[in-house]
């Protein structure tokens, strides 16, 4: 029998407990990017101009809309 193990090697209470604080700050970091684009994305206003020239299936389309920034 294997009498050489340790319950704090990295396969056992330590390995678990960094894979969780790293799943944990890597779901922190998204969500705080998440939050920051959903801001800068709640705050980027445009205006439509020339609307009644706009057609169905364009790539000019997006020539249409201008930042009000």
């Amino acid at each position: 029998m294997n009498e050489n193990r340790s319950i704090f090697s990295l396969d056992g209470i330590t390995g678990m407990l960094i894979a969780t604080v790293l799943l944990l700050a890597i779901l922190a970091g998204l969500t705080i990017w998440n939050i920051n684009v959903q801001n800068t994305s709640a705050t980027n206003f445009y205006d439509i101009k020339d609307e009644h020239l706009i057609q169905m299936r364009s790539v000019d389309n997006a020539k249409h809309l201008v930042d009000v920034k």
